[in-house]
């Protein structure tokens, strides 16, 4: 045990000393961090960065259902979230988007309303009026809550209009209605649809677990993370370029002919990976905590999320080195890993507005569960709350260093 923790020691010491790779571990993404702050306006905020959206509301329908989607933005269950202003053409709405002042507006066509409710008893045209979002592409984030809260909206009038036509197919068929009542019949339910979509309760965010409402969300909780994980990446990967460097010239032989057999060298070397990852992760988020006022709440579940995303990183390094050949190989494989892993684990973009069959690649990367994670805790999750991020990162790396052992087994590292 001595002997690995010497060879741990001596090898992190080394990483400590290395300038380049120092600026490349901490600074490089510590200034992208800092420049996703600015553009998203995070800096020096302790808000979240989703709170008082700004919203354009264009409603040209005369109906109840336009107004219902309007009075449910301006509902005091929103206020804290939204921000809507009306205005009376689609132009202005798109020509403010564009000039970044809203995140999102809201066009509702003139005749939405009639398409579900017949006025004056006459049968559905059968003509489709879509509610148009035109987002703002500098707040995919924000864009994406207001989509959410008009879907709720939509999937309500929906679900109405179609059980209303199931009730009436239904009646008519049974005897109990002719077809001359039909007309009057689906009137009289789509005025109690639209009554029920004005009484229905208003969309509010709450806790799955307690019924209160969530704390706010700082965006900059999965900005800072999906950083600090994408960087991770690199530093295991160098770790591992290391191994088949002292390989190479000639002093890893040299060690092996000592007192040391190859496991011991081999889990002083991997010990160092991994203490290393450990206290640059760490360092990201502590620093980024106190720039950008993120509340992680539970420090313990933050440790533990920590190490066992760094355990399944490090072993996505220790496969790539069991695999390659030279130094040159990892520093290359090992880049390209770096920027597939952070575009599929949602370093770079959410991945809860991906496509399913996204978000199920994401999970061979260690970005996407530890991002799940940093995310549980920014709302105020605990250490309980962590079991799927830390149960997937577990297995990750345990699977990695199993079949990375075996194939170190197979190879001879006494040799240049």
């Amino acid at each position: 045990m001595r002997k690995i923790f010497l060879i741990g020691l001596k090898d992190l010491i080394i990483v400590l000393r290395d300038r380049a790779a120092l600026i490349f571990m901490l600074l490089a993404p510590f200034l992208l961090t800092l420049g996703l702050a600015a553009v998203t306006g995070a800096f020096g905020s302790s808000s979240s960065g989703i709170s008082q959206m700004k919203v354009i509301i264009v409603n040209q329908d005369s109906g109840q259902l336009g107004q219902a989607l309007v009075d449910l933005f301006q509902s005091a269950d929103l206020a804290d979230l939204v921000a809507p202003t009306l205005v009376a053409d689609s132009g202005t709405a798109h020509a403010q988007i564009d000039a970044g002042d809203a995140v999102a507006a809201i066009l509702i066509p003139s005749g939405f309303t009639d398409t579900i409710i017949p006025a004056n008893n006459q049968p559905p045209s059968g003509d489709v009026f879509q509610i148009e979002i035109y987002k703002n592409p500098l707040s995919p984030v924000s864009a994406g809550v207001i989509q959410s809260i008009v879907e709720e909206f939509i999937s309500r009038v929906e679900t109405g209009r179609v059980g209303g036509q199931v009730i009436v197919t239904q009646m008519l068929a049974a005897g109990l209605i002719t077809p001359d009542q039909v007309n009057a019949i689906a009137l009289e339910m789509g005025q109690r649809q639209a009554n029920a979509v004005d009484q229905a309760p208003s969309i509010a965010l709450q806790s799955a677990q307690s019924g209160q409402p969530q704390k706010a969300f700082n965006p900059m909780a999965y900005m800072a993370p999906g950083m600090a994980l994408m960087f991770l990446m690199y530093t295991v990967s160098n770790g591992g370029r290391s191994i088949l460097a002292e390989q190479t010239l000639g002093t890893l032989p040299r060690l092996l002919v000592s007192p040391t057999n190859s496991a011991q060298v081999l889990i002083g070397k991997i010990l160092a990976v991994y203490v290393t990852g450990v206290i640059q992760v760490l360092i990201l988020i502590e620093v980024s905590s106190a720039l950008f006022g993120i509340q992680w709440g539970d420090s313990l579940g933050l440790q533990v999320l920590v190490l066992a995303a760094v355990f399944a990183a490090t072993g996505w390094g220790m496969l790539l080195t069991s695999m390659a050949r030279t130094p040159g190989q990892v520093s290359s494989i090992g880049t390209a890993i770096m920027l597939t892993f952070a575009i599929l684990g949602g370093s770079f973009i959410q991945l809860s507005i991906m496509p399913g069959w996204f978000q199920v690649i994401s999970k061979i990367t260690p970005n996407a569960w530890g991002l799940d994670g940093f995310t549980i805790l920014g709302l105020g999750g605990s250490l309980a709350d962590l079991g799927k991020p830390l149960l997937g990162l577990a297995v990750m790396g345990l699977v990695l260093f199993a079949i990375s052992i075996y194939i170190f087994s197979r190879r001879s590292f006494s040799q240049k």
